[in-house]
């Protein structure tokens, strides 16, 4: 089990997923861009986002792809969708960081690309992976915090045939590349029957180029862990038994709320679905700073139907989660307000 001190910025841009007391699987899409304002601050105005974390999680994603590369795969016939996700997130970052990233054309039809936060400046051609170093979802995937699926669209269905991801949730890209998208979450519970999924996938082909949306997915995480991969079960999974033996104050420590922005993007010149997938991680005593989170967070919990929390592997210890969070609201509110003055 890990954990760490909560930056401010991690708690001031936390996009807290709770609408309302309870909780159901939904589509829950709504265009990107938009600022949520929240009871801490605010959360969404950029597709792509940096945060304190930023260096931290970038050298994590390396660790993980050199201790396993088949987190990285491109298909054949995604070659032409990686570039343009690479391009679009480029376009993204300098779009939205101006002062440290740049994406300039030059005379003859190459490229300059500039992230001073890393000190990287590449020149490159455009589908010349030779002049890029790397193949251009693994090149950008080295200077985003977010994971990246791509989608390609044929035959009536959706397929994840390429991807970049480090941080799954209780999942394996290894073992899903090339699998349709219903075929992948097939396993999750009541979607089918409530009509979730099939709505879902409707929604994404009728997706447009420039027209970005995203949603919210959550769950509980033991310590500030990144990858809970299934292929690392081994290692993270027996926390999900210890922590029902610790105290109260590593309990909340421990107990991470994980949230999951996920961004829809239809790629414009190869008209693959680019999913991004960015991670953030709340400890529940950091979250008590928050009444109004508190309060919902509780209840949620509470609430959730026993095969939910089942799939979601919080099932052993979400009402302790709930009973924490109603028992510490005024001490934890009482610290917040001591260390903002």
């Amino acid at each position: 089990m890990t954990s760490s001190v909560t930056d401010p910025d991690l708690l001031s841009g936390f996009p807290f997923p709770f609408p309302e007391d309870t909780y159901r699987y939904s589509t829950n899409v709504e265009p990107a861009r938009t600022v949520v304002a929240t009871a801490a601050g605010g959360w969404g105005g950029a597709v792509v986002d940096i945060d304190s974390e930023y260096r931290h999680e970038l050298a994590t994603r390396e660790a993980v792809l050199a201790a396993d590369p088949t987190r990285h795969a491109v298909l054949g016939h995604m070659v032409q969708a990686s570039w343009d996700a690479m391009f679009t997130l480029m376009r993204e970052l300098a779009d939205t960081y101006p002062q440290s990233m740049s994406l300039t054309e030059q005379h003859d039809g190459s490229w300059v690309w500039c992230n001073d936060l890393l000190g990287i400046r590449a020149h490159f051609v455009y589908g010349d992976e030779s002049s890029l170093g790397c193949e251009p979802l693994r090149y950008i995937g080295s200077q985003v915090q977010e994971d990246i699926a791509l989608l390609d669209q044929r035959a009536g269905s959706l397929y994840v045939d390429a991807g970049l991801i480090t941080f799954a949730a209780d999942w394996s890209f290894g073992f899903d590349v090339g699998m349709s998208f219903l075929e992948i979450h097939g396993p999750v519970p009541r979607v089918r029957a409530d009509g979730v999924i099939t709505r879902a996938h409707e929604f994404l082909m009728r997706l447009q180029p420039h027209e970005p949306y995203r949603r919210t997915n959550w769950t509980l995480t033991i310590g500030r862990r990144l990858d809970v991969s299934t292929e690392l079960y081994p290692q993270w999974g027996p926390d999900r038994d210890t922590i029902c033996t610790v105290d109260d104050d590593d309990f909340a420590r421990l107990v991470h709320l994980r949230v999951e922005v996920q961004h829809l993007i239809r790629l414009p010149d190869s008209g693959a679905v680019m999913f991004l997938i960015r991670t953030y991680m709340l400890p529940l005593s950091a979250l008590a700073q928050v009444e109004s989170w508190r309060m919902r967070a509780a209840q949620v919990f509470a609430e959730l139907p026993a095969d939910m929390a089942e799939y979601k592997g919080i099932i052993k210890y979400r009402d302790r989660a709930a009973q924490w969070l109603r028992d510490h609201g005024s001490a934890a509110a009482a610290d917040h307000s001591e260390g903002q003055s």
